[in-house]
């Protein structure tokens, strides 16, 4: 009965780490992000529908842009980072932003979906549907 309450305030939460034994990540589908305040990730991990995974490292994050008809652009030294899909820029919680959280370091990985995905995600829920690197 509880989880069921608190599931339906805080949204849908998976505790993610290396070991599975901390819960300092929420799982919202489309991005995870680190809880505690002062937490910033070192890598930004890309996972892609296909199964394969990339990641960068933030230190080499210069400049980054969100333009609502194009998506998110980060610049990693040398390589461009092009993220769209649906709402990049809601708030899938309160105070949480996909854009503000890179920004930020809070958000340790994002996930493209696949079609299914895309097709059965809520009107306002926040989808990436594709990565690109340049």
């Amino acid at each position: 009965m509880y989880d069921k309450v608190i599931d339906q305030y805080a949204g849908k939460r998976k505790l993610l780490s290396a070991d599975n034994s901390e819960d300092d990540t929420d799982d919202f589908g489309a991005f995870g992000w680190l809880r505690g305040v002062q937490d910033r990730a070192l890598m930004l991990e890309i996972r892609h529908k296909d199964g394969r995974v990339s990641f960068k490292g933030y230190a080499w994050l210069q400049s980054g842009e969100f333009d609502p008809s194009e998506g998110i652009t980060l610049n990693f030294s040398g390589e461009t980072v092009k993220i769209t899909g649906q709402n990049l820029n809601a708030e899938a919680r309160p105070n949480v932003r996909l854009f503000a959280g890179i920004i930020r370091h809070r958000v340790p990985w994002i996930q493209e979906a696949d079609g299914a995905d895309v097709v059965q995600a809520a009107q306002d829920a926040v989808v990436i549907e594709e990565v690109k690197a340049k």
